[in-house]
C-alpha cells in the first residue's frame, strides 16, 4: 500500500508538533509521501508564517526596509531546526529570498517560500527525497491547474523516488513563475499527490479529529462525522464549513482514493473518512449543517413569466454583465429570485436594477438584504420521508421565519435562507431536532 499524508500548518507550528508528525509518519512505513504546509499558529496570539511573508513582500514592494519582517521570519523557522537539533542552515535558501523580494518576485512567490522552507526542514528531519513543487506541479498562461501535464511529470517523477517530501500551495507558470492555489491550498497538493502516486489512501492530519456535524462556535460539542461521500463534503465546504478545501476533493474523486481527515494531535482517534460512494447509513438522518451569511435575495416579479422564453436567461445575463455570480435561483410561475453575496452585489446594485429592467422588463423588483443561507446535507435523507417538514417544524418552534428553501434533485441537500439575525439560533433548531432528539 501507499499512502500520502499531508499536515497542516497548525500541525508543523513548532518543533513539538513536527515530532508528533514524524511519530505518525515513522508509525506505518505505508506513509510514503509527505505533503507540508507552512507554519501555523503557535497559539491564539501567534501569527502564521504565511501572513508573516504576506507582510514582509508588501514593505519590501513599497521599498522600505524588510530585513527585519525576514529576520522575524528566518527566526520562526531557526527555533524549529534547533528544536528537533537538526544541523541545517537556511541561510543560502533566506539569501535568495532577501533577493528575490528586492526584485518583487510578486506575492505568489512570497506565500509560497513557506511552505518551501518547511518542506526542507521536513526532508531533512525524515531524511526523505526533497521535490520542489514549483518542478512537477504545473499551471498554464492563465493560472489555472494543468493536470495532465502535472500527472504525468510528477508521477514519473514519483515512481523513481522511494520516499519524498513535496511542499504544498505552489507549482509553477510556463514561463517558471511560482504560481499558488487558493489559501488551504496544501489540501489540493496533498490530492494531486495521492493521484500520481496511485494512493491507496490520502491522509489529511490537522488540528481536529475529521468533520463534525456543525459548526462548534454555534453548537456546543456537536457530534463528529464518520463517513462523508463526496459530493456531500462538497456541498458542505461550499457552504463554509472548514477542514478540508473543496477543490481538493476532485483529482482523487475520479480515481476512487478515499480521504481520511486525521487529528496530529490525537492520532488514536479514527478521524473522518471521505469516500466515493458507501452502503453504511448515517448515524442521522443528515450529515452535516453549515451555512454563510451575507447574501441578498432579488426579487423580480412579472405576469406571465413562465411563458416567456428566455426570460430567466435575460435575468441572469444581467448579473453577468456586471461581474456578479449568482448562489440560488428559486422560482415560482411569476416570480424569480437570485441571491447574490451582499458584498458583491451592493456597489453594483443600481446597475445591476438598470440591467434588469432593459433586459427582461419586470413589472416589479425588490431587493432584501441581510440574508443568511444554511444547507442541510445528507444521503439519509433520500429515503426519509418528511425531512423539510421536519426542518420548518423546527424552525418555526423557535419563531424563525423562513425566506426561502430550495432542494437539489439529487435530494441530497436542502438550502434554507433566513435572516442574518437567525442564523445561530436556525442551525441550533435542526440540530437539535436531527440530532440531539436522536441520541
Amino acid at each position: 500500500m501507499r499512502k500520502v499524508v499531508k499536515f497542516g500548518g497548525s500541525s508543523l507550528a513548532s518543533a513539538e508538533q513536527f515530532k508528533k508528525a514524524k511519530e505518525i509518519i515513522m508509525a506505518d512505513s505505508e506513509r510514503k509521501f509527505v505533503v507540508p504546509s507552512a507554519p501555523g499558529k503557535r497559539n491564539a496570539k501567534d501569527t502564521k508564517v504565511t501572513d508573516m511573508l504576506y507582510a514582509c513582500y508588501e514593505t519590501a514592494e513599497k521599498e522600505e526596509d524588510f530585513k527585519p519582517q525576514l529576520k522575524a521570519i528566518k527566526a520562526r523557522y531557526e527555533e524549529i531546526i534547533k528544536g528537533l537539533s537538526l544541523t541545517l542552515s537556511l541561510d543560502s535558501e533566506l539569501k535568495t529570498i532577501e533577493a528575490n523580494f528586492k526584485k518583487k518576485a510578486g506575492r505568489d512567490y512570497a506565500a509560497s517560500r513557506g511552505e518551501y522552507l518547511n518542506g526542507i526542514i521536513m526532508a531533512h528531519y525524515l531524511k526523505y527525497t526533497f521535490i520542489d513543487p514549483a518542478e512537477v506541479i504545473f499551471f498554464d498562461e492563465n493560472g489555472e491547474f494543468d493536470a495532465e501535464k502535472t500527472n504525468t511529470v510528477l508521477s514519473a517523477r514519483l515512481e523513481k523516488t522511494e520516499r519524498a517530501v513535496i511542499p504544498g500551495f505552489y507549482g509553477s507558470l510556463p514561463d517558471g513563475t511560482v504560481h499558488t492555489f487558493s489559501r488551504g491550498g496544501s489540501d489540493v497538493t496533498g490530492s494531486i499527490v495521492a493521484k500520481a502516486v496511485k494512493a491507496d489512501v490520502y491522509e489529511n492530519w490537522t488540528d481536529v479529529s475529521g468533520f463534525l456535524i456543525a459548526d462548534p462556535r454555534i453548537i456546543e460539542n456537536p457530534e463528529g462525522i464518520e463517513t462523508i461521500t463526496y459530493r456531500e463534503l462538497r456541498e458542505l465546504s461550499y457552504m463554509g464549513a472548514g477542514v478540508f478545501h473543496e477543490d481538493a476533493i476532485f483529482p482523487v474523486r475520479k480515481e476512487g482514493i478515499p480521504i481520511n481527515i486525521r487529528n496530529t494531535n490525537s492520532p488514536e482517534d479514527n478521524g473522518t473518512w471521505i469516500v466515493g460512494s458507501t452502503c453504511q447509513k448515517s448515524k442521522y438522518v443528515i450529515t452535516g449543517i453549515a451555512g454563510k451569511k451575507g447574501f441578498c435575495a432579488v426579487n423580480i416579479e412579472k405576469d406571465m413569466m413562465n411563458a416567456e422564453i428566455g426570460f430567466g436567461r435575460k435575468v441572469l445575463q444581467a448579473f453577468e454583465d456586471n461581474g456578479i455570480s449568482f448562489e440560488h435561483v428559486p422560482s415560482g410561475i411569476d416570480t424569480m429570485t437570485v441571491f447574490v453575496h451582499q458584498d458583491e452585489f451592493i456597489h453594483k446594485e443600481q446597475k445591476v436594477v438598470g440591467s434588469l429592467h432593459r433586459l427582461a422588463n419586470p413589472d416589479s423588483i425588490d431587493i432584501e438584504s441581510d440574508l443568511a443561507l444554511i444547507a442541510v446535507v445528507g444521503r439519509g435523507m433520500r429515503a426519509t420521508r418528511g425531512t423539510a417538514g421536519r426542518i420548518f417544524s423546527a424552525l418555526a418552534h423557535v419563531n424563525v421565519n423562513v425566506k426561502m428553501i430550495d432542494q437539489g434533485s439529487s435530494e441530497l441537500n436542502i438550502i434554507i435562507g433566513v435572516a442574518n439575525n437567525d442564523f445561530e439560533t436556525a442551525i441550533k433548531a435542526i440540530y437539535d431536532i436531527f440530532v440531539v432528539s436522536q441520541l
